[in-house]
């Protein structure tokens, strides 16, 4: 005989007992402590991996897609326009445009600053037309900057870079 939803009969709710200190250290209560050595390793993938690792030597590494042309940084692995793969590399001036900026009064921890930093989205020269890194300017007031400005890349010595975008310290306006 098949039992139905009605004939189940559901137990009362019970309290727990709360379990104190006291409990675990006079062992009434099972536990095991563990302190695992735990550690993450990931990768950045092909595109950006190379990027970076193009940034520890000092160049700004984009890629081209021989379908539809255009040259994207930073990098990726298929033109998402076209979905075909990408397999050319290009290396690019250290130069570019300012796009859009900020002037931010506050660190990436929400502290605040003593003196404003100001974060702009670089258009990389000889890219694609909307194509390019967010960064910090610097060597310039934050009442000079204009979308549209000319910057140019400031980097870390070759000793200190590490492949990562912070290989280039920030950009600073190019005269003329």
């Amino acid at each position: 005989m098949a039992v139905g939803k009605k004939d189940i009969e559901c137990p009362p709710y019970a309290e727990g007992t709360p379990l104190s200190d006291e409990d675990i250290k006079s062992g009434k209560v099972t536990y095991v402590e563990d302190h695992p050595d735990i550690r993450y390793s990931w990768t950045a993938g092909q595109a950006i991996s190379r990027f970076l690792n193009g940034l520890r030597e000092g160049k700004i590494l984009g890629v081209k897609c021989n379908k539809c042309g255009r040259i994207m940084v930073p990098p990726r692995m298929f033109c998402e326009l076209c979905f075909k793969p990408i397999d050319d590399w290009v290396e690019l001036k250290d130069t570019g445009t300012v796009q859009t900026f900020s002037i931010s009064y506050i660190d990436p921890d929400a502290r605040p600053l003593p003196e404003p930093i100001i974060v702009a989205v670089i258009a990389i020269d000889g890219a694609s037309p909307n194509m390019g890194i967010m960064h910090i300017l610097d060597e310039v007031k934050p009442e000079d900057v204009y979308i549209g400005m000319k910057v140019k890349a400031v980097w870390k010595s070759e000793e200190e870079r590490e492949g990562a975008i912070t290989d280039i310290k920030y950009w600073k306006p190019l005269e003329g």
